[in-house]
């Protein structure tokens, strides 16, 4: 590919991670009136079908075995969202939640190594104990303690990592509106499915928590997804990687705005370090970046 093509791609990525900023500031609002699993099935269901809609005429001639790595990938998406929107709903901090979720770009390549029989580059493996002490300095939040929030937000990220490899290798078989919307639509009936085993709706919705749930639908899912599957369609789920990174950085900011969260002196440090073990694990690639050809 062209260097536009990969500084194009770049660009979409950088506004994915802040728009994927926002979406949790959106998606906590929301939460406020509506049950987790109702909110995030309906966000996704909604938001499959303004992309069906919107790229209608890319849905004719599928091959069913697209379709159905489609419909794998939206499961695995619906199994992450699970476990995040639990972490998001029973959590007391986005921005340590945001960085335990970051670590599923740590994990990509490891996933991809045991499914797909890449190599990951040796960076990865010093990367990842930086990432266990950063880990533990979040999950101990300076006492002998931790929310189960944590727990939720570290599963989320093992499913994100999987969801995330798949993705990258189906978004050059289907168009992008078509991905997108398969794998929403997906993950929208599994999530609906729990909704219906596990939660009571409610009668009625404050329009304060509409609002808050058409941002979360529109913008931080269809946008953020149909940009999120177009910019890694022009660029390697390595180099994507690279620049989710920014995505837990931008909703700690987010949340010290909005909410006017603060985080212990050992959180902030397990933050960094996992920051860090991110940026470690593809220095390869950044290397590359700031090496002159």
């Amino acid at each position: 590919m062209s260097q536009h093509t990969h500084f194009k791609a770049e660009l979409i990525l950088v506004l994915v991670t802040i728009i994927a900023g926002f979406g949790w500031i959106f998606s906590k609002e929301a939460l406020a009136g509506l049950p987790p699993f109702f909110f995030m099935a309906i966000r996704f269901l909604v938001a499959g079908f303004v992309l069906l809609l919107a790229g209608r005429k890319y849905f004719s001639d599928l091959r069913w075995q697209d379709v159905k790595g489609a419909i794998i990938v939206g499961f695995f998406m619906g199994l992450a969202m699970t476990f995040w929107v639990l972490g998001l709903d029973q959590g007391s901090s986005l921005g340590v939640g945001a960085f335990i979720t970051s670590l599923g770009v740590i994990l990509v390549p490891i996933f991809a190594r045991f499914i797909f029989g890449d190599r990951p580059p040796k960076s990865i493996w010093f990367a990842l104990p930086v990432a266990v002490v950063g880990l533990a300095c979040l999950a101990l939040n300076g006492q002998v303690a931790f929310e189960w929030a944590l727990v939720y937000f570290f599963i989320s990220a093992l499913a994100f990592a999987l969801q995330f490899n798949m993705l990258s290798r189906m978004s050059t078989r289907l168009h992008v509106f078509v991905l997108t919307a398969i794998q929403l639509g997906t993950a929208g009936i599994f999530l609906l499915v729990l909704s219906l085993l596990t939660e009571t709706w409610p009668d009625v919705v404050s329009l304060p928590v509409l609002g808050w749930f058409l941002a979360s639908t529109l913008i931080a899912t269809s946008l953020r997804f149909l940009l999120q599957t177009y910019g890694q369609s022009l660029t390697p789920a390595s180099h994507a990687a690279v620049i989710m990174n920014l995505e837990p950085v931008w909703t700690a900011l987010f949340a010290m705005v909005w909410f006017g969260e603060q985080m212990l002196t050992i959180q902030i440090i397990g933050c960094v370090l996992i920051f860090a073990a991110m940026l470690i694990s593809k220095w390869t690639q950044i290397r590359a970046v700031f090496t002159p050809n």
